[in-house]
């Protein structure tokens, strides 16, 4: 499991200060150098064979990434990949660059990495660096796969040059090991990560990670009232579905939790009785992506030692279809008491969550944040770039714009608001799970658990249009980006979200 093999692959990093000499690069395969657009003569002279860099960038290929590729002539033959980008450039932009300069690099032979940011000023130098770290550590870590011949490592070791002063990586490591956990589950075959195995992985992690580990099966959720969550996992064969709650709570942390995170653990949507076509059914183990994103964010909150208490609400199940799976038009009733309309099968994640969502809220926590693939209305109105963000404190959206431009994990913030839940009315019950027409479902999906959220309580709620995005996204390099991690952690961290959320 994650665990064991990933600790066993770690990639190792060391920092060298000041000027490197040219014989500092004979101990890796690949060097990655970045400069400026415009290069400074001094940067020039320390490169190794400066003059035949600089007479091969003239030649470059514009906007090609890297500019230029050569080899030293030390007895490693180590590659030299040289690269511009500008020190102002946003943070996508650089783990974008990062994730191409990197997979240039592991076309080659060789697990040993060097990089070397030179000719800027010393806090760009450090933050470019950061971010090429960030994209090697995506780019070297493997996915679950189950051939019978394993692939080796690409990368096992990072060597960071020429800094004035050594890096604290600790954040860049942490929030890597939260995506690649992230990734690791969400590409997880769905017969390899079920319902029962899933359930008994997070026990296990939370073995490892000292949290607190509670299942919540479906007789607990029956007289819980959970009838929105119980109504998607009725049509299973066996009764594996659960809820999940996960507790961090770090020594001296009050009981009450500052943080909850909720995720939507479709382990593999049918669509139910509304049967999905064969193209939108292909990819659907990756409809656990929200619970493993809370996980991932869970995971690297632990590693940073962040002090305030977490919890963290995973909504996990199957959508199938069969002869008990639940149908359009019936009445199911949620844990906060409203009655429900079901209208369509495939709507099934906004059931899974509402109950999550009651459940989180009743701790009174200081901050809900919730994650699922839910819509592709988000996908269509956004692509698969950003993914689409809703709040019930509407003061929060340039600060929620900002975050994801920091984190390089870019957001779109879309309103609520009472004249949308006009949509949603019902003859029958208390509300609509969704309209037939899903003109502007995303919207009307943040709009149903808005129904199922305390007003008092601050909620984000993550439309993860960007869990999946062929040939990667910003520093990750596969399909499956674990999006989310760094955009959450940008917010617990340098927004301090949890602390104004407290203040209300």
């Amino acid at each position: 499991m994650f665990p064991a093999r990933q600790e066993k692959s770690a990639i190792r990093i060391t920092q060298a200060t000041g000027t490197p000499a040219s014989a500092a690069f004979a101990g890796v395969d690949k060097l990655l150098v970045v400069v400026p657009e415009r290069v400074p003569a001094s940067a020039w002279r320390s490169i190794p064979q400066g003059n035949k860099v600089r007479a091969l960038m003239k030649r470059r290929v514009p906007d090609a990434v890297p500019g230029v590729r050569t080899r030293l002539t030390n007895k490693r033959q180590t590659s030299l990949l040289l690269g511009t980008m500008s020190a102002d450039a946003e943070a996508f932009d650089h783990l974008s660059f990062g994730r191409k300069m990197v997979a240039a690099a592991l076309a080659e032979r060789g697990a040993s990495l060097g990089i070397w940011v030179q000719g800027f000023r010393q806090d760009d130098a450090a933050k470019l660096t950061r971010h090429l770290v960030t994209a090697a550590l995506a780019a070297g870590f493997s996915l679950a796969e189950f051939k019978s011949r394993q692939t080796p490592a690409r990368i096992k070791s990072i060597r960071i040059f020429g800094l004035e002063e050594r890096l604290d990586l600790r954040r860049v490591e942490a929030e890597a090991k939260g995506n690649n956990l992230a990734r690791w589950l969400t590409a997880m075959p769905p017969n390899k990560l079920d319902a029962t195995s899933y359930i008994a992985f997070l026990r296990h992690l939370a073995g490892d990670y000292g949290w607190t580990f509670k299942k919540y099966g479906t007789r607990a959720l029956e007289e819980m009232g959970a009838g929105a969550f119980l109504a998607v996992a009725q049509g299973n064969p066996d009764d594996s579905a659960a809820i999940v709650r996960l507790q961090y709570r770090p020594a001296g942390a009050p009981a009450r939790p500052a943080l909850s995170l909720v995720g939507k653990g479709i382990i593999f949507d049918t669509g139910g009785t509304n049967l999905k076509p064969f193209q939108a059914m292909a990819d659907m183990h990756i409809d656990m992506g929200g619970s493993a994103v809370a996980v991932g964010a869970l995971l690297t909150i632990t590693e940073l030692d962040l002090p305030g208490a977490v919890d963290c609400w995973l909504a996990i199940t199957e959508n199938r279809i069969g002869p008990t799976a639940y149908k359009s038009q019936d009445i199911v009733t949620a844990a906060n008491g409203k009655t429900i309309e079901v209208v369509h099968t495939d709507a099934e994640g906004r059931l899974a969550l509402a109950d999550a969502l009651v459940f989180a809220c009743k701790e009174n926590p200081g901050l809900v944040i919730d994650y699922a693939t839910l819509t592709g209305a988000c996908i269509n109105a956004i692509t698969r770039r950003y993914s689409g963000v809703f709040t019930n404190r509407p003061d929060w959206h340039p600060l929620l714009k900002k975050s994801g431009r920091d984190s390089g994990e870019r957001v779109w913030p879309f309103p609520l608001g009472k004249d949308f839940k006009s949509e949603l009315e019902s003859e029958v019950a208390d509300i609509r799970q969704c309209t037939p027409d899903a003109g502007g479902d995303h919207i009307l999906a943040a709009t149903f658990l808005n129904e199922f959220v305390n007003p008092d309580v601050p909620w984000i709620h993550v439309d993860l249009s960007a869990a999946k995005r062929k040939g990667g996204l910003g520093a990750v390099p596969t399909d499956i980006t674990g999006f989310g991690v760094r955009f959450t952690m940008d917010l617990l961290l340098d927004r301090q979200l949890t602390d104004s959320a407290g203040d209300e």
